[in-house]
């Protein structure tokens, strides 16, 4: 659930908690499922042991399938997110073990008392809801058990007293904020050219003896991969729905059977401003209040809401002007759900105050519970069971098939797509690394090419076209290539050898001739470059398809009219010049000075705190309490 942006945005729409939900602590949102029993001694799969506190090989599994569930994430990302989960749940149980050395812990009241502002709908009148609303509130919003919930929001509270520990005592100096303000105020316009290898490669022709000294040289650089072709008899989903028919009938019958599935409850659809109140003090709340009726007064005089929410409102709908589309009864905290349904359309609300901050709503459209009627849904219930009964009848074949292939070793490829209807193809010889574009390059398809014996069939594979059955046609043994064979890599790899020498020598070129006195337009277009000229930019700034402003530092370091190195930018060079050197306002100081201090000691406090956690670990492995397993690391690039 956590670090998806579909949970939050379904969760900011629930009960308006916005960003407020990242308060459970940035190691612990990302990881939701609870762990297993500990253990006393060392399983088969445990990847590490802090204290008598297991990490399993099959805890890191559970953390990366739901990462999985609940985001679309690439097969390559698993070892990647494995090492990530593997690290929290490690650093979690260090917390653990610490807390309980230095006898830090959260009390029940605590606990409650953060739940309560995740669940402000858990306390009814005062009073609690009971113990299966509780669960059933849980498992709508966070989709975990109580005590997973409840374990989570502890971790997260403990993790907070740490920090707080580790970072309170940490502040900024005035030299710090001096500093701080130059740095994130002086700016820089450039005068610059980008020479790039790409530009140059199409010019380049090496001629015969270089290429065949680069072939001798290079010789066992240029192998000849095996290569294989395969025929092909491919069941094609998309021509198989267009064989199917449902009868309106049928699909009637689907609608009055499941009415309940159609029923609208009473709705409305909102715009939103929310000023957060969160976490601050009684004076900072009265100052948020005034900001919150100001925006108010302007809404309420006819200023467009969308334009206001984007500039003040503090929460996930922001960017979307406010909008938090239709919104249900038992779908949001009880004092904007008064509002909202008291409200007529086109109406904006008085200030709303609930525990996450001071929420400003305007109803653009409302309706009252209905059926939708069986025309305005039938057009999606065809398309749904449509794509059912393909699905039921594409498995149906796949298991006739993979019966048939099973049964007997005789049964031909041809025969195959006779009996099935299949539609017969081959593909053109292919290594493991080429793309098998015949079969919507499917990695699992090309695998089975490179296992395939003589003779045999595979059983049905699926790839973006529907299930491809494969008989191996031609084996070309991996062999050294020859020049004839290899000649357009060997030309390709010395294109791109004189390119990057020549991109680099125009770039030292350029620098020399404009220290020599020439102008850099001149010079540049001269040595065949595009001169550019950038806006003025800070290091947190960029200059578009050139650099960021942070790899730029030397250049706030020059002073005006100086020219800098050339600049590696991976292959590329970047020239430049400082036309112009901005220096940092000290009349803009004292404006900036509270967000600075702000940003500066977050950045220290992290600093700090990624400092503790470091010390944590190695004080641990030295004494023996942590004990890691980097062997079994070997297992996460596969989890399934």
């Amino acid at each position: 659930m956590a670090g998806n942006e579909q949970d939050k945005a379904k969760m900011a729409k629930r009960i308006f908690l916005g960003a407020g939900v990242l308060v459970l602590g940035g190691s612990m949102l990302l990881y939701l499922v609870p762990q297993g029993p500990a253990t006393g001694g060392v399983s088969t799969d445990t990847v590490a042991k802090v204290g008598d506190e297991s990490v399993t090989v099959q805890d890191i599994r559970q953390q990366v399938q739901l990462r999985e569930r609940n985001s679309q994430v690439p097969k390559y990302m698993e070892a990647i997110l494995a090492q990530e989960a593997f690290q929290g749940l490690v650093f979690q149980k260090e917390l653990d073990y610490e807390a309980k050395r230095m006898g830090i812990t959260v009390s029940d009241q605590e606990l409650a008392e953060r739940i309560r502002l995740f669940l402000p709908m858990a306390v009814s009148g005062g009073n609690f809801i009971g113990k299966e609303q509780y669960a059933a509130l849980v498992q709508q919003n966070y989709q975990l058990s109580v005590s997973a919930f409840e374990d989570l929001v502890r971790e997260g509270l403990l993790e907070e007293k740490f920090r707080k520990l580790v970072t309170d005592g940490i502040t900024v100096g005035p030299a710090e904020l001096q500093e701080g303000y130059r740095y994130k105020n002086e700016k820089v316009k450039l005068d610059y050219a980008l020479s790039r290898p790409e530009d140059l490669e199409a010019k380049i022709t090496p001629s015969e003896p270089e290429i065949k000294a680069e072939y001798e040289k290079n010789k066992a650089k240029y192998q000849v991969p095996e290569r294989r072709s395969v025929r092909y008899a491919l069941l094609d989903v998309n021509q198989l729905r267009q064989t199917i028919q449902i009868p309106e009938d049928v699909i009637k019958k689907q609608y009055q059977g499941n009415m309940q599935q159609y029923q609208v409850p009473n709705r409305v659809h909102l715009l939103q401003i929310m000023v957060k109140t969160y976490g601050k003090t009684d004076a900072e709340v009265d100052e948020v209040r005034k900001r919150a009726e100001d925006v108010l007064r302007q809404a309420k005089k006819g200023a467009k809401f969308e334009e206001l929410a984007k500039k003040y409102s503090e929460d996930s709908t922001k960017d979307k002007g406010g909008d938090l589309g239709w919104v249900g009864q038992n779908q949001m905290a009880p004092e904007l759900e008064k509002a909202a349904f008291g409200l007529g359309v086109g109406q904006v609300s008085e200030l709303i105050r609930t525990p996450y901050g001071f929420h400003i709503i305007k109803v653009l459209e409302k309706e009252t519970a209905h059926t939708k009627p069986f025309d305005e849904v039938k057009d999606s219930l065809r398309t749904q069971a449509l794509l059912n009964e393909a699905e039921k009848q594409t498995n149906d074949i796949v298991d006739q098939m993979s019966r048939a292939i099973r049964q007997s070793n005789k049964i031909s490829l041809d025969d195959l797509a006779k009996q099935y209807h299949l539609i017969l193809g081959q593909t053109r010889p292919v290594s493991a690394s080429d793309p098998l574009l015949e079969l919507a390059n499917s990695q699992d398809v090309k695998e089975q090419i490179f296992r395939l014996r003589s003779g045999e069939l595979s059983l049905p594979i699926k790839n973006d076209r529907g299930y491809a059955v494969l008989a191996l046609k031609e084996v070309q043994s991996a062999h050294q290539g020859t020049l004839e064979e290899v000649r357009d890599r060997v030309i390709t790899d010395l294109k791109k050898e004189h390119a990057l020498q020549q991109a680099k020598s125009k770039a030292e070129e350029l620098v020399r001739r404009v220290k020599g006195g020439e102008k850099f337009d001149t010079a540049a277009k001269a040595l065949g470059l595009d001169p550019k000229s950038s806006d003025s930019i800070s290091r947190d700034g960029s200059i578009p398809g050139a650099a960021s402003g942070k790899q730029l530092n030397a250049a706030f370091h020059l002073k005006q009219g100086d020219v800098g190195e050339p600049l590696s930018l991976g292959q590329n060079w970047l020239v430049y010049r400082v036309a112009e050197k901005v220096e940092a306002d000290p009349a803009n100081f004292a404006a900036q000075k509270k967000p600075l201090t702000d940003e500066l000691l977050q950045s220290k406090r992290e600093v700090a705190f990624q400092a503790f956690r470091s010390a944590l670990s190695d004080r641990l492995l030295k004494e023996g309490k942590l004990k890691l397993m980097p062997e079994k690391l070997k297992d996460f690039g596969s989890l399934t």
